[in-house]
């Protein structure tokens, strides 16, 4: 090895030993007579410092040294002066006094420093992510990704799972986002596609009779991207043969126990709270809530029936919901302008407008209060608890805007009034979901998670006679506003299966086509199974206490799909496209 000790290893336990470094300077100070060099790997910084009388020469090129010059230096390990040690550092305590120095390699000028706290724009770090991964913030992600990922691997072999790899080239079988195409050279106009995930594999998996099931899966997906989306993602895997809903779930809670004490210290209770997917859309207006608060949604459409103001009483006795909630103590927070602009915000989940109160006196005060009697007034203000200070927010609109622009205001609320530990970590599952729902563009049902979930039993007669209220024996684990996993108990019956694909308009000989292979395996023997996906990258953003995906994967690609870094998407020449059979036609 070039070094005996990394840049964080050595202690005031080591002054007087020799000591050898090696890694990039990731600051210089030059005094004239002494040089101080702060080391850096990633395991953390030293300070070296090169002293003229050990030599003029080492001297010299100690003082030509730059940031991220990846340097080797061997000397004496002293003490500090007590009034310079550093108590930042845990190798505070300590210098290495230099008696040789090799400059390994040289850097040019970076476009930023790894060090500083002024970082430039996302786009620049992510060209020359090789220099932002010299962060200590990205590095020690990288470092939690590794840990979380071993201790995932390590339950589940406990619990008698096996690691099993499934196909990145696989079938186009389109029931989500775009599938990512991959052309065949060898096979004339057809394409691989790249999995959205291992769904049907899995599956397959459990009709061979491999009963516990787990990988850390590469999966792919041509969407519209955001902060804590990627084109390419991990997930963790897991499938389970001759189980029900609550053995998934347990299992399931066991590793998240696991995680929080082995990356975070904390014991948890177990098992986690589970709430119905009909409860959490009333309370909170979303299937993925963040617990970390209250703020409860509240139908007041009873009032509103019943007032004054016109579109409140239109709607509500329209077939529309009038829904608030309650910003405890915030009346003197947001402004008028303020409010206006989260008016506007709303707004783009289909609120046409925000109506708001401000509760003093035991009254209402608002430009519309006048429109609502004391009587009414005291009601509003009885129903969503209202106090001295407390501003109240409703929107009133179909159903379904009320509860999309609601807990959107609410989870900016929350932010905004810091009505949560940022650091804390609330985790649930959400269950009973609607197994369909309706598509009015196309008319017909779409399925809510996919076409392969189990209805919940009791619910299978309704397939027929009112199929949106069939539930499905599907279940998603969220955490602070994340839905950071997602599965459901599989239909291993091939008359439900098609019942449910009948329902999504996929007829038999359609679902052939797609699923066939799928299909196919039911007819011999499939026992009843189910599983679960966790987002791998997700679950690290969480425990990095980050809210950008981006952050904890090592080269992501932007908003737009891009890989900065390497260029991707990039043209291919001619010849390739040729082998191929593939001809570019791009619009005029």
């Amino acid at each position: 090895m070039l070094r005996t000790h990394t840049c964080g290893e050595l202690r005031a336990g080591d002054v007087d030993s020799q000591a050898t470094l090696c890694g990039w300077v990731d600051s210089w100070r030059d005094h004239g007579g002494l040089v101080f060099i702060d080391l850096r790997d990633r395991y953390g910084i030293t300070q070296v410092v090169f002293n003229p009388d050990e030599s003029e020469e080492m001297h010299a090129a100690a003082r030509s040294l730059r940031n991220e010059f990846v340097i080797r230096a061997t000397g004496k390990v002293t003490h500090r002066p007590a009034d310079m040690v550093n108590p930042k550092l845990v190798t505070g305590e300590i210098d290495l006094r230099a008696r040789e120095l090799q400059i390994l390699n040289k850097s040019k000028t970076p476009p930023f420093e790894p060090g500083t706290t002024d970082l430039p724009g996302e786009e620049l770090r992510l060209k020359y992510r090789f220099l932002d991964l010299r962060r200590d913030e990205l590095q020690q992600a990288m470092i939690l990704r590794h840990k979380i990922t071993k201790v995932v691997r390590d339950y589940f072999d406990e619990h008698g799972f096996l690691d099993i790899e499934t196909p990145i080239l696989g079938r186009s079988t389109p029931e989500g986002a775009r599938d990512y195409l991959v052309p065949s050279r060898i096979h004339e106009a057809s394409f691989y596609a790249l999995p959205q995930s291992p769904q049907i594999y899995k599956q397959l998996l459990m009709v061979a009779g491999f009963d516990r099931y787990m990988q850390i899966a590469r999966c792919f997906r041509d969407e519209d991207l955001r902060a804590d989306r990627q084109p390419e993602f991990t997930q963790i895997d897991v499938e389970m043969a001759f189980v029900e809903r609550d053995d998934i779930l347990n299992v399931i809670d066991g590793l998240i126990a696991r995680l929080m004490k082995e990356v975070r210290g904390e014991e948890i209770e177990l098992p986690l709270p589970r709430y119905a997917y009909h409860d959490m859309m009333e309370r909170f207006g979303s299937d993925k809530p963040d617990l970390r608060f209250g703020m409860e949604l509240v139908d007041v459409g009873g009032i509103a029936a019943e007032c004054d103001f016109g579109v409140f009483k239109n709607v509500a006795t329209g077939g529309g919901r009038v829904r608030g909630l309650n910003a405890k103590g915030a009346a003197a927070t947001y402004s008028r302008k303020m409010i206006d602009e989260l008016t506007e915000f709303v707004g783009e989940y289909g609120a046409k407008g925000l109506a708001f109160f401000r509760v003093k006196d035991g009254a209402l005060d608002s430009p519309i209060a006048k429109f609502f009697s004391e009587e009414h007034q005291r009601q509003l203000i009885d129903k969503l608890d209202g106090e001295p200070g407390d501003l109240l927010f409703f929107v009133a609109a179909k159903p379904d805007v009320t509860s999309a622009a609601l807990a959107a205001l609410r989870g900016r609320l929350g932010k905004e009034l810091e009505l949560y530990d940022p650091k804390e970590m609330n985790t649930f599952w959400v269950i009973d979901f609607p197994l369909i729902s309706y598509n009015e563009e196309e008319d017909r049902w779409d399925a809510e998670h996919h076409p392969f979930c189990y209805p919940v039993q009791e619910d299978i007669p309704l397939l027929e006679s009112d199929p949106g209220k069939v539930r499905a024996q599907s279940y998603d684990l969220i955490c602070n506003g994340y839905e950071a996993a997602s599965g459901s108990i599989r239909i291993h019956d091939p008359e439900v299966q098609q019942t449910v694909f009948d329902l999504m308009g996929i007829n038999a000989e359609e679902a052939e086509a797609r699923f066939g292979f799928l299909l196919d395996a039911l007819r011999y023997g499939a026992p009843p199974h189910g599983g679960v996906a966790l987002g791998l990258d997700r679950w690290i953003m969480l425990f990095c206490g980050d809210d950008n995906i981006r952050d904890v994967i090592a080269f992501p690609k932007t908003q737009k799909a891009a890989d900065m870094l390497s260029g991707a998407p990039s043209t291919v020449d001619s010849r390739q496209l040729r082998d191929l059979r593939i001809k570019v036609d791009l619009p005029k």
